[in-house]
């Protein structure tokens, strides 16, 4: 009997707020995918069942279809947790970073690897909360002296930037070359 109440204690499902939501998303984009494999891949006639270009994508994505599916059954069918629109929002903020890393390396090629480099570190402590100068100027310290690392020493080929064509010949030259 303390057999079957550990394997129900080892099955036991903790909900969590955002569960629905999650469920949801992974059921409308695992059938999306489905619905896209018979323009994704082909089938090819004579060959065997498991050498066939569409056989494994069919079976991970109709797993994954029907485990998206009981998820949102099981999730339909617990008690609602409040909070499930905070742990949404908490989801959504972090891909805010992902737009920081896109701006990023949009920049880099008009203003160089350095500028950039620190502008951002700088913009990212701030975004973070810090205020006060001593992050602020760690920060842009740590950049210079990861371009410095990367460009001169390690000799890591990195983009200069348009803004350097600007420059005077000997200090195009250093900037290109170190910085």
């Amino acid at each position: 009997m303390s057999r079957v109440k550990t394997l129900q204690s080892l099955f036991k499902r903790y909900r969590r707020p955002g569960d629905i939501v999650f469920a949801w998303f992974a059921l409308i984009v695992s059938v999306f995918l489905l619905s896209q494999l018979a323009d994704q891949t082909q089938w090819r006639n004579g060959g065997k069942l498991f050498a066939q270009p569409r056989f494994w994508p069919a079976v991970s994505l109709g797993a994954m279809s029907l485990f998206a599916a009981l998820h949102l059954l099981g999730s339909a069918l617990s008690e609602r947790i409040n909070g499930r629109w905070q742990e949404v929002w908490l989801w959504l903020s972090s891909i805010e970073y992902a737009g920081w890393f896109i701006a990023y390396a949009l920049v880099v090629p008009y203003a160089g690897y350095l500028p950039t480099t620190v502008v951002m570190a700088v913009a990212l402590a701030l975004r973070v909360g810090y205020r006060s100068a001593s992050p602020l100027i760690a920060a842009a310290v740590a950049a210079g002296v990861i371009v410095v690392l990367f460009k001169s020493t390690l000799k890591v080929n990195l983009p200069s930037g348009l803004i350097y064509e600007s420059l005077p010949d000997g200090l195009r030259q250093i900037m290109l070359t170190y910085f």
